[in-house]
């Protein structure tokens, strides 16, 4: 029998209280800790890391993308030398940890609106990039492509009772999530946003679509969803979450005086719709996200040596 909305809510709530201890990453299992399993560290413990000339220590936060991209970069740098750590953190934790210096890159910020908030926090304290790696990304709310009659968030209200009320959201201090807590009061909505990670998220949004049920959620590309699931984006006539969205990265102030090598990879590093998309599916097909960028850097050493350059 299907769960209530009221009954996941509260699972919900149980995965957001866990959501940066388990880290998931595949579309089958949502709640696979492979990607943990990378010398990571819960927000507020220690971050392991090291002092060593070769040793680097980035953040990996539970988002598909950033699980792909991190496990990426751990595989070709250590092909050549380096030792890394990555440290499953939250958003917050992250920018903190790269002003204090406990960690040496972000590989993920989206700009101009998701991070921004960080960006102005931090602008002073943390180096952010001006150089790009993606530069056509895109987030809103979700809905499935048989909801026909709701194509734009000005349709939500008169169909909240469909939804009971609820956008299904994912890790709380995201920048996403706190955007789209700005569109529910700019748009007026009669709407709560539930918190929980993206794992569940995702695992909600598979259980609506297999039984046609209704469901919301703040959502962005790129995604491994939009090849698994018919899923569309709400029109966003306000454009509270803006347009066309580009990922950056951050490190703490020094890093480039500290691995000026390193620095100028990342400021060469750029993918695109179907390299992201391959890297991603790459990671998700396999129970640890290590091997499965591995196999994806053996597949593709031509763009891996555009970036690299010895």
């Amino acid at each position: 029998m299907l769960r209530s909305r009221k009954e996941r809510r509260v699972m919900l709530s149980i995965f957001a209280a866990g959501a940066l201890t388990a880290c998931g990453n595949t579309e089958e299992n949502a709640d696979n800790e492979a990607a943990a399993e990378t010398e990571n560290e819960a927000p507020g413990t220690e971050i392991d890391g090291g002092d060593g000339d070769n040793e680097l220590t980035f953040s990996q936060i539970n988002w598909a993308e950033n699980i792909a991209v991190t496990n990426m970069w751990k595989v070709i740098l250590e092909d050549r030398g380096y030792d890394v750590t990555l440290n499953l953190l939250e958003m917050g934790f992250t920018m903190e940890a790269l002003e204090s210096g406990e960690l040496d890159a972000n590989l993920e910020i989206w700009l101009p609106v998701q991070d921004a908030n960080y960006l102005e926090q931090y602008e002073d304290t943390v180096h952010f990039s001006e150089e790009t790696w993606f530069d056509s990304a895109k987030v809103g709310l979700v809905v499935p492509e048989f909801m026909e009659d709701i194509n734009s968030i000005e349709d939500l209200n008169e169909n909240r009772d469909l939804f009971d009320g609820e956008i299904v959201g994912f890790d709380p201090g995201a920048g996403t999530m706190e955007v789209t807590e700005e569109l529910i009061d700019d748009y007026d909505l009669d709407f709560i946003l539930q918190p929980s990670s993206e794992p569940a998220m995702m695992d909600e949004v598979r259980r609506a679509v297999e039984n046609e049920e209704p469901i919301v959620v703040p959502l962005w590309s790129p995604h491994w969803a939009f090849s698994s699931f018919d899923l569309k984006f709400l029109e966003d006539p306000q454009n509270v979450y803006g347009g066309t969205e580009k990922i950056h990265h951050a490190t703490r102030e020094d890093f480039a005086d500290d691995h000026p090598e390193v620095s100028q990879w990342f400021k060469n590093w750029k993918m695109n719709d179907e390299q992201i998309g391959s890297l991603i599916n790459e990671v998700e097909s396999t129970e640890d996200p290590l091997e499965g960028a591995r196999n994806w850097v053996e597949d593709n050493q031509d763009l891996i040596d555009e970036w690299v350059t010895e």
